[in-house]
């Protein structure tokens, strides 16, 4: 297997994302600090890596000494201030702009110059994110995709300021975790929301209209399409909050009303209705 080009990796953020780029780095020989104020997120971004692990192992994918070696890799941590010897940062906590800016501002002030600041947003402006720090030559989206662990695509997102050697060195970061990264421009959504999202949101469209039920609607994408999931199980899988900022993100940044976020999708979100992480979104789970 190859070896992770970065020794030593900090992950901000145990969700769903951070336990799943933590659990790749850690597999592939990196030492990695995963971060989360939340003691509770942070054990249960331990248990769902082990957990993941545990299914490798059963499947006979994984021997179960190496398993207990990659969760001996990561060093859990509450303090963010621990952070301070890693080469890569990726920041994996809430679509919030303003909490990854709080997030970025105590990064950039802790670690050493030559260490790269990545953002695992999938929506947000890399520029943005940048301008606050002193180092937006070494900031850059570093988008993966759920579940990360079996996906294969990365996103590598430049901002205005960011070095075609911090790139460089990304994309052969993502290269040595044997993912296949894709370069895209900050614009909002880049590639992979700014297509899919609209999707989603048209769906949740058809739902609300009564143009077809949830499992009609995803039916015909998944075989008419051959899409291996519909784009409301999707959502739930997602999270239709996360489904929701991502378009909001877009709405306002591109201006364009074919964004404007579905009003059952607003609904649904205030009702606490996320999806699976819930347990009941477009559709129930137990």
């Amino acid at each position: 297997m190859p070896k992770s080009s970065f020794d030593k990796v900090a992950v901000v953020g145990a969700g769903t994302m951070g336990n799943g780029i933590a659990q790749t780095f850690a597999a592939y020989g990196a030492n990695v600090q995963l971060v989360d104020v939340d003691e509770a997120g942070l054990k249960r971004g331990i248990a769902a890596i082990e957990g993941s692990l545990a299914r490798f192992v059963k499947k006979g994918t994984l021997p179960a000494a190496e398993a207990q070696a990659i969760v001996a890799r990561i060093a859990p941590s509450k303090e963010l201030s621990s952070v301070r010897e890693a080469e890569l940062v990726v920041e994996a906590v809430v679509e919030k702009p303003e909490v990854k800016a709080a997030v970025f501002r105590q990064l950039d002030a802790q670690l050493p110059a030559h260490s790269i600041l990545s953002s695992n947003t999938s929506s947000i402006s890399i520029t943005r994110i940048a301008a606050n720090t002193k180092r937006a030559d070494r900031v850059i989206g570093m988008h993966f995709m759920n579940p990360v662990p079996l996906m294969k695509l990365v996103e590598v997102v430049r901002g205005q300021e960011t070095s075609s050697e911090t790139c460089a060195r990304v994309v052969s970061c993502a290269e040595s975790l044997e993912k296949v990264p894709v370069e895209a421009s900050d614009y909002p959504g880049f590639v992979s929301n700014r297509v899919l999202m609209p999707m989603v949101n048209e769906a949740v469209f058809c739902l609300m209209e009564g143009v077809s039920t949830r499992e009609g609607i995803d039916t015909v994408m998944k075989l008419g399409m051959n899409h291996p999931m519909g784009p409301l199980a999707l959502a739930d899988l997602i999270g239709l909050d996360v489904c929701l900022d991502i378009l909001e993100v877009l709405h306002e940044g591109l201006g364009d009303d074919k964004y404007r976020p579905c009003p059952l999708l607003r609904r649904y979100v205030a009702a606490g209705r996320l999806g699976k992480k819930s347990g009941k979104g477009f559709y129930e789970y137990a």
